[in-house]
């Protein structure tokens, strides 16, 4: 066996290498912050007009596209997972990211390598520079990464795109694929400004990404809700399965590290399928991303998929930031829970499947949201809020959270810290004071926003 050490100039020509990838990855995801981060223009034109400069990439391979309000990125992992047991090739895009942007751009699983995101960036940004020039607004950072996602998918190959919406559906960047199977889990209300004010407008933009011919998988939905859906699907001639009718939960347990579930899919019954993720919301995630890869293999009345793969695919799914527990003793949670339906769901798994003696949680907001609600419906099942705020420009300033929470908690179970390392630190010595004996029973949860789970992870990581 040769010594590193004997051949020096092949080891200082990979680290030189290796730091040029660091720095063109530096470089391009400064070039793609330069476009305004949360600079929003949903008109498809400018997207259209770039994907047909680079060949239509999204044409190379059939597509699952997912949007809703909340369970979108669990449920994508979920489909992703499954679909890798079947020994396909994925590609799978998600957003927001919660360390780098490289994370919304999977293959097979894992977030794409500097040097294929820079190579493919590099191909992309004159073709997007042409767009710029002949358009009224330049391309959008959405719209970038979502070109960059869809020629990636193309070169690598891809089987089969799981792709996200990043906000809506009709007019969201996404919504050029006109995918074969379309997934709608649980619409409430969010994004109010730009979607709509009742859950009626919502689920009418969020229902456009139906084209003709779909197969359409959706979660139980309210009334409101429904009614958009089944008239889509009706004017362009879809398909639609839906939770509790065609497919569902049949039955949950809490296990160790998750829980274990029956599943009614397309194609029959499921059982003994164990999900590594907490709530019953992910499995209602698990029930409708199942149906969703069945609908996509062509499983059905007459075929169910192999049982034994499908356990095997639920087995390595995971959702990061969605319940993840990252420390032990005291018990640290993090969870990007942003609107009222969220938070719901975290509360309701937090009391089922959590045993705390003592919780604190960290909470964090954006400007825009509905602050008072999360912080109510967290009130029962905390024992003391930190809050503070994220890195995000919207985030919601200290004074005016801590002033919500104080009203809504009582000032005496209310803590404030105006930068989240502090926040963090003042939540867990919380947990950790007035009990006695080991910490097994006490926790932190941290929440508010996906922002806030990507600031608290990048300390907690470190």
């Amino acid at each position: 066996m040769t010594d590193r050490t004997e051949n020096p100039d092949r080891t200082d020509r990979a680290g030189r290498a290796e730091r040029a990838d660091r720095t063109g990855f530096a470089a391009v995801e400064a070039e793609l912050a330069g476009r305004g981060f949360t600079r929003m223009v949903f008109e498809l034109d400018r997207i259209e007009m770039l994907l047909d400069l680079l060949g239509s990439p999204q044409r190379a391979y059939p597509s699952i596209h997912l949007t809703g309000t909340n369970g979108k990125t669990s449920t994508a992992r979920m489909i992703d997972s499954l679909l890798r047991a079947f020994g396909l090739h994925t590609g799978r895009y998600t957003s927001p990211h919660l360390e780098n942007v490289r994370e919304r751009i999977s293959l097979d699983g894992e977030p794409v390598g500097e040097e294929r995101f820079v190579d493919t960036y590099r191909e992309v940004a004159p073709l997007a520079a042409l767009v710029d020039q002949r358009s009224a607004e330049p391309l959008t950072y959405f719209d970038m990464t979502t070109a960059l996602a869809f020629a990636t998918f193309a070169d690598a190959p891809v089987d089969i795109a799981v792709v996200e919406v990043g906000l809506g559906g009709a007019e969201d960047a996404t919504n050029v694929l006109q995918a074969g199977v379309c997934v709608l889990t649980p619409i409430g209300l969010d994004h109010t400004e730009w979607l709509g004010d009742t859950i009626e407008d919502i689920a009418l933009a969020k229902a456009g990404i139906i084209h003709k011919g779909a197969t359409v998988v959706s979660a139980a939905q309210e009334d409101e809700a429904a009614r958009p859906i089944l008239e889509r699907c009706a004017e362009v001639g879809a398909t639609i399965a839906r939770e509790g009718a065609e497919f569902g939960v049949l039955r949950r347990s809490v296990a160790v590290g998750g829980q274990v579930l029956t599943l009614q899919g397309l194609g029959g019954v499921y059982d003994e399928v164990f999900v590594p993720l907490h709530g019953a919301h992910q499995a209602q995630n698990a029930a409708v991303a199942l149906a969703a890869v069945e609908a996509f293999l062509g499983a059905g009345a007459k075929r169910q998929l192999d049982v034994e793969t499908v356990r095997e695919g639920f087995a390595t799914a995971s959702s990061p930031g969605r319940l993840e527990r990252v420390r032990i003793a005291p018990t640290v949670l993090l969870d990007g829970a942003h609107n009222p339906h969220g938070m719901t769901a975290t509360v309701t798994a937090l009391q089922e499947e959590f045993a705390f003696s003592k919780l604190v949680a960290v909470v964090a907001v954006l400007a825009d949201k509905d602050a008072a609600s999360l912080l109510e419906l967290l009130e029962p099942v905390v024992d003391q809020v930190v809050v503070t705020r994220n890195s995000s420009p919207r985030a919601m300033p200290v004074a005016e959270l801590a002033a919500l929470a104080a009203e809504i908690f009582g000032p005496d179970r209310v803590e404030s810290a105006e930068e989240m390392p502090d926040a963090i630190e003042a939540g867990v010595a919380l947990a950790e004071s007035d009990v006695p004996g080991e910490l097994s029973g006490v926790g932190v949860l941290i929440t508010g926003s996906v922002v806030t789970v990507a600031d608290a992870r990048r300390l907690l990581k470190r």
